[in-house]
């Protein structure tokens, strides 16, 4: 039998797989499409979503095989979180790798999978898919939001 809030018990190197996946609270800003300065790094967001993200549920259209379909894809690993600056602050990944709770609105502690949209979270409503705009046309679709 699985803990029932292992998030507050284990680190996330000590999850299972099936707990680490439901990590994800499906809010889907880490599927947007984002810029580096090349002299700063600094990361812009924009409203672009990735081309396997189904803009309506916030979820990979084809999870299983993202990183071969889009090949910079990024597959979360502990240490890639480590990494990962540019990861939004309310992804749950993050907030637990700085010792911190999940929100209200999180799956695992709401018990409801679409209390992320509720809560305004989510990227729903808010993207276009990439296979709409050229990447010239990034710059234009910078925003603020997702951090």
């Amino acid at each position: 039998m699985t803990d029932t809030r292992f998030w507050e018990t284990k680190s996330l190197a000590e999850m299972t797989r099936s707990e680490w996946e439901s990590l994800c609270d499906g809010c889907g800003k880490c599927c947007l499409v984002k810029l580096q300065d090349p002299d700063t790094d600094e990361i812009a967001y924009t409203d672009v979503a990735c081309r396997l993200l189904d803009c309506d549920s916030c979820r990979c259209s084809d999870y299983a095989n993202r990183k071969a379909e889009v090949p910079d894809c990024v597959v979360l690993s502990v240490r890639l979180v480590d990494q990962l600056e540019w990861m939004p602050s309310t992804c749950a990944y993050r907030l637990l790798k700085e010792g911190k709770p999940l929100y209200w609105w999180h799956p695992l502690v709401s018990g409801d999978p679409n209390a992320v949209h509720e809560a305004g979270i989510s990227v729903r409503g808010r993207v276009i898919s990439e296979i709409l705009v050229e990447d010239a046309e990034l710059v234009e679709h910078v925003v603020d939001w997702p951090t």
